[in-house]
């Protein structure tokens, strides 16, 4: 749907009639261009669009079909931008990924945001605001809107690193806990943001270096280099996040195979305790009638006592005690 629809003259507002009428009153020499704002358009609501604008093909197949990389894209008479827009979710400590198409064509900028993340009316009446700015031309909505979407980029990037720092800790604290589950998830995170601002970064680069066949204001130019630069400082982050998930990753696996030996160890150091009473109790359970230890007795004050089976149970214990003994000390229990 169309979520806002003005007209900008030396920086002011101005209420918008028909689409064609007042583009072709601006393409006569009029000051001023035409900003559009649509939202999850149908095919019907974009194609009235297209109509009344002209707009090029190869950029409308892939607004409407979707999903697309980030990228600048300069086309005979317009130039397509693609933004892929993050959104936190507190909640679930996931990513949201969503879109803004930017269309910057002869006297008109209409933008087309698809999902919840980064919402465009706060940038257009921020830039209301400053029509100095505004009057510099249709290039002032572009960098608006990648600047807001790479402030977003900054906020997202913020709050992954509070996460890693978290799952850090538990990996390589005392207690040496961590779920691989979260540090894969974490993971897959980082790599979503990295489809999204790796590819922006470097259309941007390639965009301010050959630049679009449009006279850029030099103030235009400056902004823009601005937000590259607040680009490269995310994407160092993101690829120092990557690094160090990776390692984090590694340090919990080699952590539960420590673990994993440990138990082993102690398993096998109890097996052996337990296989000596066991052994010497069923040698004596079989009711052998040649094992005159297990007669041996004593006549005391005319009584007699028969003590083998105590020898026998004493001999278990010595030996039980000299093997957790001899475990204790290697750190095997």
């Amino acid at each position: 749907m169309i979520v806002d629809q003005a007209m900008y003259r030396h920086g002011q507002r101005i209420e918008c009639g028909d689409l064609s009428d007042e583009l072709a009153t601006l393409r006569e020499g009029a000051e001023g261009f035409i900003w559009i704002g649509l939202k999850d358009p149908t095919n019907e609501e974009f194609a009235l669009v297209n109509q009344e604008l002209g707009l090029h093909p190869l950029a409308v197949e892939d607004a409407v079909m979707g999903n697309q990389r980030a990228k600048i894209e300069q086309y005979e008479g317009s130039l397509f931008v693609v933004l892929k827009t993050l959104r936190y979710i507190d909640e679930t400590s996931d990513i949201e990924t969503g879109e803004v198409m930017l269309f910057i064509g002869d006297r008109f900028v209409v933008t087309v945001r698809r999902g919840e993340g980064n919402p465009l009316s706060d940038v257009r009446e921020q830039l209301q605001e400053q029509p100095e700015l505004l009057a510099l031309g249709p290039l002032v909505v572009l960098h608006a809107v990648m600047d807001s979407v790479v402030d977003h980029y900054v906020d997202v990037d913020r709050e992954l690193g509070v996460d890693l720092d978290e799952i850090e800790a538990q990996v390589v604290g005392e207690d040496g806990v961590g779920d691989a589950n979260a540090i894969y998830r974490l993971k897959r995170e980082v790599l979503e943001f990295r489809r999204a601002s790796g590819p922006l970064a470097d259309s941007l680069a390639d965009y301010l270096e050959r630049g679009s066949g449009v006279e850029v204001h030099m103030d235009l130019r400056h902004l823009f280099r601005d937000v590259a630069d607040h680009l490269r400082h995310v994407n160092d982050h993101i690829e120092s996040y990557d690094r160090l998930l990776t390692d984090v990753l590694s340090a919990h696996l080699a952590s539960v195979s420590v673990q994993q030996n440990s138990d082993m160890r102690k398993i096998s150091a109890w097996v052996a305790i337990a296989a000596v009473p066991t052994m010497i109790a069923g040698i004596y359970g079989m009711n052998f009638s040649g094992m005159p230890e297990l007669d041996a007795s004593v006549n005391v004050g005319g009584s007699e006592y028969y003590y083998g089976y105590f020898v026998v149970i004493a001999l278990i214990a010595a030996v039980c005690l000299f093997l957790w003994t001899r475990f204790k000390r290697s750190g095997w229990l």
